[in-house]
C-alpha cells in the first residue's frame, strides 16, 4: 500500500518511580535509607532508512508509544532505562506538527536520526534525600510523564 500523508499520535514512556526503603541487617537495628532511582522513559525517534519510499508499513497504527522506566528497588538498586522507539522513514520525510504550522525536522540525509518526543525522567530514591538534619526521610519521588504529540508525516 502507498502512503505519502500519514497522522500520528506519539507517546514517550513515563520515568520509573523513586523507591522508599531502609536498610536491614542483622546487627545494625536502624540502617539508613536505601530507595533506589526510577529508570528514565523512553524516546520516540524517526530514523531515515533508505530501502524504503512510503509511510505504508507505518498506517497500521495510528498511535506509537514508548516503553515506561522501571521504579527502583531495595540496596539503592536503580531501576531500568526504558527502550527508545525508532520508528524508520523514507529519506526526504517531512515531520510536522498536528496543523501543519510548524516543521519539527526534515530527515533528508542517510541515517539521520531526531528525537521526536522525549521520555520522562526517573525519579529519585529516598536515599537521595538523606541530609544531616533529616536523616531518615519516608518520601520518593514519582517519574515525571513523558511528552505527547500529535504528527503528520
Amino acid at each position: 500500500m502507498f502512503c505519502d500523508e500519514l497522522k500520528l499520535k506519539l507517546v514517550a514512556g513515563k520515568g520509573g518511580d523513586g523507591f522508599v526503603s531502609f536498610r536491614r541487617e542483622k546487627f545494625v537495628p536502624r540502617g539508613g535509607p536505601d530507595g533506589g532511582d526510577g529508570g528514565n522513559g523512553g524516546n520516540v525517534i524517526f530514523k531515515v532508512n533508505t530501502n524504503l519510499n512510503t509511510l505504508g508499513h507505518l498506517a497500521n497504527r495510528k498511535k506509537y508509544k514508548a516503553e515506561d522506566g522501571v521504579g527502583g528497588k531495595k540496596k539503592n538498586m536503580h531501576g531500568k532505562n526504558a527502550e527508545d522507539l525508532i520508528l524508520e522513514v523514507p529519506k526526504g520525510t517531512i515531520i510536522f506538527n498536528e496543523d501543519k504550522s510548524m516543521v519539527i525536522a526534515d530527515l533528508s540525509k542517510e541515517d539521520q536520526k531526531t528525537i521526536v518526543v522525549k521520555g520522562g525522567k526517573g525519579g529519585l530514591g529516598n536515599a537521595r534525600f538523606v541530609s544531616s538534619t533529616h536523616q531518615a526521610p519516608k518520601f520518593a519521588e514519582t517519574g515525571e510523564p513523558g511528552e505527547k504529540k500529535d504528527i503528520v508525516l
